[in-house]
């Protein structure tokens, strides 16, 4: 018997005690490996509630994230099955990197409590207070040429904006190429690292920031007019361990839509998604500034902006805002 089984059947059974006789039964193990494991979990922070002639009953979690929770909910193959919790880490993305080159699986997540170093895109930090968010990357290794890599980063957004979108009721939108909006504030970051040979991808490296359970005094007050948490948009405290297995399970399942389709599913859910197409905006790329309208993907994963002279640009890497209208553009 796993904790993870004992912990499953616990939760389900969460507003009623269940006999040591009935969890020996179901799980078939012996009363006392039942209650072995019982010691375990609440060693590992479960407040576990025993009283004689009626069994066992969960009554509280450990507020981080614990591995035997986590597997508990995982419905995965791969994504989350090997697993590594840390408490404190420079960045999870320098964790996972380390494993990867150790020959780490694909599907290998690494998931911190704290980050003394975590960073977004454009080498931007990113606010998550222990206890309160989701800091983890998760390992990739496939079998696409170099330039192909934007797409992964589409497909990461699109995962989390489908998964977070679906487990909290809320509407949220993705702003290119990965940042998810709840009424224009962003609620979560992904950075996408890779290693490469001979032209192709070794491994990519997805790092996913969620901003879940923070209060307004969780943000630099510089921040609260372009940030929020998932709590504060939703009004309401969410589990972080039941989000991180919805956030993985969209995610392999989308991967493995990728491998077996290719980009074209993935394109047409982003812009679905997208809350930047068919709008003026400013675009920032590289050192210049220009304004355009995206209309949309191409084949390759680069946004196609139309520009107010006439014509299609296609840009990679960008930063967008809003823009005054231009006269004698689509909209």
């Amino acid at each position: 018997m796993e904790q993870s089984q004992l912990l499953t059947l616990l939760e389900d059974k969460r507003d009623a005690f269940v006999s040591g006789e009935e969890i020996s039964r179901l799980l078939g193990v012996s009363r006392t490996a039942v209650w072995k494991q019982i010691r375990r979990l609440e060693a590992e922070g479960f407040a576990i509630e025993a009283v004689p002639r009626k069994g066992y009953r969960l009554i509280g979690r450990p507020s981080r994230i614990n591995a035997v929770e986590l597997q508990s909910k995982l419905g995965t193959a791969a994504f989350g099955r090997h697993l590594h919790i840390r408490e404190v880490v420079s960045s999870t993305q320098d964790v996972l990197r380390e494993l990867a080159e150790g020959g780490a699986p694909e599907g290998t997540l690494v998931i911190a409590e704290r980050q003394d170093n975590g960073r977004g895109r454009m080498g931007r930090s990113w606010v998550s207070p222990p206890g309160r968010g989701v800091s983890m990357s998760l390992l990739l290794r496939p079998d696409v040429p170099l330039q192909l890599a934007p797409q992964l980063t589409l497909l990461a957004a699109v995962a989390l904006c489908r998964s977070l979108s679906r487990e909290t009721g809320l509407r949220i939108g993705i702003k290119w190429p990965n940042d998810l909006l709840v009424d224009g504030r962003k609620i979560s970051g992904i950075l996408l690292e890779s290693a490469t040979e001979d032209e192709r991808l070794r491994y990519v490296a997805v790092g996913l920031g969620i901003a879940v359970n923070l209060d307004a005094e969780d943000y630099p007050e510089e921040l609260l007019a372009r940030a929020v948490s998932l709590q504060m948009a939703a009004g309401r405290a969410f589990d972080r361990a039941a989000l991180i297995a919805a956030v993985l399970l969209e995610f392999e399942q989308l991967y493995a839509v990728y491998k077996e389709q290719g980009f074209e599913p993935i394109r047409i859910l982003w812009e679905t998604y997208s809350v930047t197409l068919n709008r003026t905006v400013s675009l920032k790329a590289g050192k210049g500034f220009f304004e355009g309208v995206p209309l949309g993907l191409d084949d390759s994963g680069g946004l196609r902006v139309e520009l107010p002279e006439g014509g299609v640009r296609t840009i990679y890497s960008a930063e967008i805002g809003d823009a005054a209208p231009l006269p004698n553009v689509k909209g």
